[in-house]
């Protein structure tokens, strides 16, 4: 065995996961001593994960990009040009965060204070 092989492994969530156990973290989970259901044991590992975490309330932080964005591009017209681009310049900062978290298929280009509504049907 090379010296690689013979080093203890690090598993760091694991080790979260038994300190958090030891507090009582994991006391009163909902679905405890539930069945799972059969789906979750079928097909694609990753869409069961998806589902799972949607269920129970997760949200990616590039969605929760995607809604700041869309709320943030509301009511722009109404301020003053100055204020206007400057608020469009932190939008498209947010959009380029949104562009290294999301799906390639999802990634969006940045805005223009001259055509926000455009804008608006595209973060909407």
């Amino acid at each position: 065995m090379s010296d690689f092989e013979q080093q203890p492994k690090n598993d760091l969530i694991g080790d979260i996961l038994k300190d958090y156990s030891k507090t009582g973290g994991m006391d009163n989970l909902k679905g405890t001593g539930e069945k799972i259901p059969k789906e979750y044991f079928s097909g694609d590992t990753f869409q069961h994960f998806q589902k799972i975490a949607k269920d129970a309330g997760y949200k990616p932080q590039w969605l929760k990009l995607q809604h700041e964005i869309s709320d943030r591009l509301q009511g722009l017209e109404n301020l003053e040009t100055a204020h206007m681009k400057k608020e469009v310049s932190k939008i498209n900062k947010k959009i380029a965060e949104h562009n290294k978290s999301c799906p390639p298929s999802l990634q969006k280009m940045p805005v223009s204070a001259d055509d926000l509504e455009t804008a608006r049907r595209i973060w909407g």
